[in-house]
């Protein structure tokens, strides 16, 4: 299987990124990345899929068994956390972009059909973890503990400051036992230019998979738009290059009867949590709110 997807391999049409649990060679975990013009709509059909809007750039309405909302969105992903709805499976959702529109849906194939419901940026908790240069954001939009109304599908958005590391000490998630689930897990990636704030093909990023057997060892450049996709083993760091701040939407889903996104760091580098006791905070972080950007 090919990990690393290069931006424009998974694209279809005016669409980004179009990726089916099939095309990754697993069962649950997808991904779609769509984009519309200022007052184009979209019908998508969820068919078995359980999913979130979560606009990249612009704002939408979304329409879902006789329901609408109104997602206020953001210019950028490095510009604010946004709003975000959740659509069931067997679903017809209807898109309409107020301004340009670029949006992804997070998927997870599922059994049971909930109702849609909205997420208001407000509610959103924003975290800052690690300490010195592996302190990043986390946006946990779509996670359990704070958004129970999904069956498989776990998502959450992180920023990294230029220069910082993040997904750090490695971990996995690939067996039950005490510390974790089996879960799998999309990246993808978005990496600001020189502003900062405006995605762009110039800036690039480090990350790492790997097996403790070393039968998986990949060490690539990521780009602004690639994805990367995690079947098994240990996944991190994730280096934002300097100059060069880094976003990942993380995807995740499993065959746990219950949602969770645990998981074990690799025990060879796991001490390294506790030398951030002492460490102070890189101040950039927050860079975002629903109120906007800060850091």
């Amino acid at each position: 299987m090919k990990l690393h997807r290069p931006a424009g391999t998974l694209g279809a049409g005016n669409d980004p990124v179009v990726l089916a649990p099939e095309d990754a060679g697993w069962h649950y975990t997808g991904l779609r990345v769509l984009t519309l013009a200022p007052g184009q709509t979209r019908v998508v059909r969820t068919g078995e899929f359980e999913a979130f809007v979560l606009p990249l750039s612009g704002s939408c309405t979304v329409r879902v068994d006789d329901l609408s909302f109104e997602l206020t969105g953001r210019d950028s992903v490095f510009t604010r956390v946004t709003d975000f709805a959740y659509v069931p499976r067997d679903a017809e959702v209807t898109l309409h972009a107020g301004r340009a529109l670029e949006v992804a849906l997070p998927m997870a194939r599922c059994a049971n059909r909930l109702t849609p419901k909205y997420g208001p940026a407000e509610q959103v908790p924003v975290d800052v973890r690690g300490a010195g240069r592996a302190t990043r954001q986390v946006t946990n939009f779509g996670v359990p503990g704070v958004w129970e109304h999904a069956e498989k599908l776990n998502a959450c958005e992180l920023i990294t400051p230029d220069g910082n590391w993040s997904s750090y000490p490695p971990h996995k998630h690939d067996e039950a036992s005490d510390c974790e689930v089996v879960n799998e897990e999309i990246y993808y990636f978005r990496i600001a230019g020189r502003d900062g704030i405006t995605p762009s093909r110039t800036g690039f990023g480090m990350h790492r998979t790997y097996t403790a057997d070393g039968l998986l060892d990949e060490n690539v450049a990521v780009r602004d738009g690639d994805v990367f996709l995690v079947p098994h083993g240990y996944h991190g760091p994730c280096i934002a290059a300097p100059g060069y701040p880094m976003y990942y939407l993380n995807v995740l889903a499993g065959p746990g009867p219950q949602r969770s996104m645990a998981f074990c760091d690799d025990p060879a580098h796991s001490w390294v949590r506790g030398s951030w006791d002492d460490e102070p905070r890189d101040p950039r972080c927050p860079v975002t709110t629903h109120e906007g950007r800060i850091g």
